[in-house]
């Protein structure tokens, strides 16, 4: 018998399914891809530079008609001091290297204070499992490792790009740019496509564990030929408070061992999370912008939009039609309700918690 839902539980939380480290940044030559000692750690450098007033005047008209006092304004210059990464003169080539966990037992939340729902919401998890074993899912993931999609801005305009994923002791190398950006078909050649298939079986392996105890792990190193000397492109820190006169207005992020000196430039875990993730295109939009990373509501913060409001297929929405009023969403859209629990998150209805 089908259990009866009416209300939302006030908590509800999955685990992250894909755990990924911070990806550290390091420099070489492209000839020595083959040779692990041959890359040296990329360190970020403080730099000041002069630069002008360019950001728009919202002085009023009558001070603009001054034009001497506008003409002294402008000229002015706007010393900055920023943070900057780049390979030195002697390396052509950014090495970029996360390792990746994916785990299992999606059907059984973190935290869930309403057993009804939890036990209809494991039923619809698992019958999801069984009709489709998170096979499109694996592909998604996979794709987005092996175009490069987690160097984000360092992949823009690259001579070559190359990625190896190790796997139990293998290595499957790709052509990054022989994967596609806009679609997740699988490659023409059938040597990238099986690679492709191989890596995917792999993160199918852990999605569909059910013991809690297997886990898929796989480590990434990513090639990237710039050429000598080129600016990269490591996370940028938000910086939460104004600098001070004269601080630096722009922090990239870095790790150490305990020893700032042994300092390296890295990639946030965070970003390498979104652009794995960045498989949405069943959005309403997904046409003209391509696909997202999976958010409950789609939002995209570099473009102020969220493209999954709630008339426009929002997770709540689906996942409650789904659980209150049994309407099982199409395919494609069960496909994005269950990469928005692997992504994780709190999931409570909040809304009903502060009523009481």
């Amino acid at each position: 018998m089908m259990i009866q839902i009416t209300e939302n539980p006030t908590l509800l939380s999955f685990e992250g399914k894909l755990v990924c480290s911070d990806g550290l940044m390091k420099a070489g030559k492209w000839c020595d891809i083959g040779t692990a000692g041959a890359w040296k750690p990329i360190k970020i450098q403080k730099k000041s530079v002069r630069g002008t007033i360019s950001n728009r005047d919202e002085r009023s008209d009558t001070e603009h008609n001054d034009h001497a006092k506008f003409i002294k304004n402008i000229s002015n210059p706007n010393p900055q001091t920023v943070d900057n990464a780049a390979l030195p003169f002697d390396a052509d080539t950014l090495k970029v290297s996360f390792t990746l966990r994916v785990l299992g037992n999606l059907a059984k939340p973190s935290a869930c204070n309403m057993p009804k729902y939890q036990q209809k919401l494991e039923d619809i998890i698992r019958g999801y499992v069984e009709e489709h074993h998170f096979a499109e899912l694996a592909k998604r993931y996979a794709i987005n490792i092996a175009n490069g999609r987690f160097l984000w801005r360092n992949r823009v305009c690259a001579e070559a790009v190359k990625v190896h994923v190790k796997v139990d002791g293998k290595e499957l190398p790709f052509d990054a740019y022989k994967i596609g950006m806009r679609d997740f078909d699988l490659p023409k050649n059938q040597d990238d496509a099986d690679r492709l298939k191989k890596l995917t079986q792999v993160i199918q392996d852990g999605l569909t564990d059910t013991t809690g105890e297997f886990f898929s792990f796989m480590e990434v190193d990513a090639f990237v030929k710039l050429g000598n000397g080129q600016t990269v492109f490591p996370s940028q820190e938000m910086v939460m408070e104004k600098a001070d006169k004269g601080g630096k207005s722009k922090y990239l992020y870095q790790v150490h061992d305990g020893n700032p000196e042994n300092s390296i430039a890295a990639l946030h875990s965070q970003k390498i999370g979104n652009a794995l993730r960045t498989i949405d295109d069943w959005h309403w939009q997904a046409d003209e912008i391509g696909a997202i990373a999976v958010e409950p509501y789609g939002s995209v913060t570099n473009r102020g939009k969220a493209y999954r409001p709630k008339s426009k297929g929002a997770f709540y929405t689906l996942l409650d039609n789904w659980m209150q009023k049994d309407q099982k969403p199409d395919e494609k859209e069960q496909h994005y309700i269950m990469a928005v629990l692997i992504r994780g998150g709190v999931f409570s209805d909040q809304g009903k918690k502060d009523k009481k």
